[in-house]
């Protein structure tokens, strides 16, 4: 389970530990996110979250932040990765790769755009949210970790150079594909 700041990295280091693991990475934000950036109601969240994990009996890798669903997930899981990279490299990650989707008007889940007028004109504002959201995200992953039940090993990774130490000292799971 992989959790972090927006822009600190939790998609590609999921995708990099799936692939090192030999195990599906789960993009929760491609379970999330409707057409038009419509929410899926919390119980339908959790269903495609469950259903998602019962494709995948030897492992499975997930990225995300959804208070919603961490409970199924860090009961389940056997590391918890934080990323916990400092302020300046997570926001400027996310600048830039808001500047280059926007730019490019790559798709990301279902039909969804990030657009300039979104990143700087919304109050629904990637960015803005980044800004006003960073000590919330780290105040409710330790609540999670104090308060939800699991055995998970808690790794918190504050750097590229630790990122990297880790995902180099890992094995596929046994049994993976």
């Amino acid at each position: 389970m992989v959790a972090g700041v927006t822009g600190s990295g939790k998609t590609t280091l999921s995708r990099r530990l799936g692939e090192a693991l030999g195990v599906p990475a789960i993009e929760l934000d491609a379970l999330f996110h409707q057409p038009g950036w419509q929410p899926t109601p919390d119980a339908e969240f959790q269903a495609k979250v469950l259903a998602a994990l019962d494709r995948c009996p030897d492992g499975w890798v997930t990225d995300g932040n959804y208070g919603t669903v961490r409970d199924l997930l860090l009961p389940r899981a056997d590391t918890f990765v934080w990323l916990r990279l400092p302020f300046r490299v997570s926001y400027w990650r996310m600048f830039r790769r808001t500047m280059r989707r926007s730019w490019r008007n790559e798709e990301l889940w279902n039909g969804n755009r990030e657009s300039f007028r979104q990143a700087f004109l919304s109050r629904d504002s990637l960015l803005l949210w980044g800004l006003t959201h960073w000590q919330a995200h780290h105040r409710n992953v330790r609540r999670a970790l104090a308060t939800i039940p699991h055995q998970a090993e808690v790794i918190e990774l504050r750097s590229d150079a630790e990122v990297e130490a880790f995902v180099a000292r890992l094995t596929p799971l046994e049994g993976a594909r």
